[in-house]
């Protein structure tokens, strides 16, 4: 089929597995993805699409496709838009308010060249998606993902998993990573737990189901992880324990730097 592209201009979208409302939720768009068109279902209620941020594929109805031109797919590439920083803000998209979530791309930049297709207004709390920042801003952002119900695929603070949370947080502060275990272990370095730094990542196996899951290491011994919902429990060693429960729930396998390289 003829190359086409898209843009999200929802709120959020789920990405799933499969062209049907039932299957799994694979990754999910925010307002400002973009994306390329890949197939198309029989029924053509269906498309499916790479998403240009991590290149994860999945379907999306085609009633939440919002399709673009190739030349404006290219403008989105090259600009350094900014990305929302606020757990919710609002925007006013062709003069009609649209509630949109942390992590958002709005089409702003300091670029004189680039020419709107479409009329924005936004006056929330944002950084350029390009500008890279420290673990002062990463703990800030990370926080505010606290408590968020674990959602499979997920990628909001009002439904993540594990690999959204550790990608959103980097990407928020200007690191790019992937949505995938594989993609982390690419990035960075390998360290020891006993040399664990605040903002390292760390891949951990739960303690009674050998489940495996991603986090990030935290100040005064704390590790943000998905459990359930976003949690702020302890570690020491290669052991984390619940705060709940003040037993060990997951052994730390590995921890690489990337932040603070």
């Amino acid at each position: 089929m003829e190359a086409t592209f898209g843009v999200c201009r929802l709120s959020v979208v789920s990405v799933r597995k499969d062209a049907q409302v039932l299957s799994a939720q694979v990754s999910q768009l925010l307002f400002g993805d973009h994306y390329e068109v890949i197939g198309i279902s029989p029924d053509k209620h269906w498309i499916q699409i790479r998403i240009y941020f991590d290149q994860v594929e999945g379907w999306i109805p085609l009633q939440q496709h919002h399709a673009i031109a190739s030349e404006y797919f290219d403008q989105i590439n090259s600009a350094d838009f900014k990305i929302t920083t606020d757990v919710c803000s609002t925007i006013l998209y062709k003069k009609t308010p649209l509630s949109i979530l942390m992590g958002s791309i709005v089409p702003i930049s300091q670029s004189e060249l680039f020419k709107m297709e479409e009329q924005f207004a936004f006056n929330g709390e944002s950084k350029s998606l390009g500008q890279k920042r420290e673990f002062e801003f990463f703990k800030l952002i990370a926080l505010k993902y606290l408590n968020a119900p674990e959602m499979e695929g997920g990628k909001t603070p009002f439904g993540i998993d594990g690999l959204g949370l550790v990608q959103m947080v980097h990407r928020i502060c200007g690191y790019t990573l992937g949505h995938s275990t594989e993609n982390l272990h690419r990035h960075g370095r390998k360290v020891e737990s006993t040399s664990g730094k605040p903002g390292d990542i760390v891949f951990l196996s739960a303690s009674d189901q050998g489940t495996k899951s991603v986090g990030l290491l935290m100040e005064d011994g704390k590790i943000l992880h998905v459990e359930g919902r976003v949690k702020l429990d302890s570690w020491l060693g290669e052991k984390v324990i619940d705060v709940d429960t003040k037993r060990e729930s997951h052994t730390i396998e590995l921890i690489r730097r990337y932040l603070n390289e």
